[in-house]
């Protein structure tokens, strides 16, 4: 069973983010807030394995709360997919450093979400197509950002898996691809995330800072 927060500041569209993923099997909503404030207060009491959180809020918005969450819980920390209206939006690139998991778009349809759900409680990273591709040209515009470390610390297998994953692709498309399991893909990855001092697996989207992935590739 997958616990859920759910976090809106806008009642209708809570209860509709709320309604959802109860009617579905295996999922559990633990408990709804309507600003960041609130989520990180019951991310504290209910330890939600997946949290729901709106990117714009007024008070704390979906990007300070996520830091939050995260810099309070133990481990295993949650899986945050902040929900966005626009693929455009530039508040994407702030959740991203905070350490969201994913950025699945409002308008996505409830089928998507309840697969994103799924995705990040299995330790993947989930990022709408649009979304990812802002980011990758969004990244490779800025000429003084921040970069990883040394990218020749990794191994070649962990390149390899570090560019699929800043293309977007899932750990299952990974394995698929590299005709290896999802559990050597996690483990590569994970060893990446640790050798470039990233916050979290989604940040793994900053190799577009490196060079390795070029818009359109």
């Amino acid at each position: 069973m997958t616990t859920v927060l759910v976090v809106d500041d806008q009642f209708l569209i809570r209860a509709g983010l709320v309604g959802l993923p109860r009617a579905a099997p295996g999922i559990e909503v633990v408990g709804e807030a309507s600003d960041g404030a609130e989520a990180v207060a019951l991310a504290a009491a209910t330890a939600p394995e997946v949290i729901l959180p709106d990117i714009r809020m007024p008070g704390m918005n979906g990007i300070n709360a996520t830091a939050r969450i995260l810099a309070q819980v133990a481990a295993p920390a949650p899986r945050i997919l902040v929900l966005t209206t626009f693929d455009l939006d530039e508040y994407v690139y702030g959740a991203l450093r905070a350490g969201a998991s994913g950025f699945p778009l409002k308008d996505s349809g409830p089928e998507r979400l309840l697969a994103a759900v799924a995705a990040v409680s299995g330790d993947d990273a989930l990022f709408a197509p649009s979304v990812t591709r802002r980011l990758v040209e969004g990244y490779a515009r800025q000429s003084a950002c921040e970069r990883p470390a040394d990218l020749d610390t990794l191994t070649s297998r962990e390149l390899e898996v570090l560019e699929l994953i800043a293309r977007g692709l899932s750990d299952t498309e990974i394995a698929e691809r590299l005709y290896i399991s999802e559990a050597t893909v996690k483990t590569h990855l994970n060893r990446t995330v640790t050798k470039l001092d990233l916050g979290s697996r989604a940040q793994a989207v900053v190799a577009y800072e490196s060079g390795l992935v070029t818009p359109g590739g």
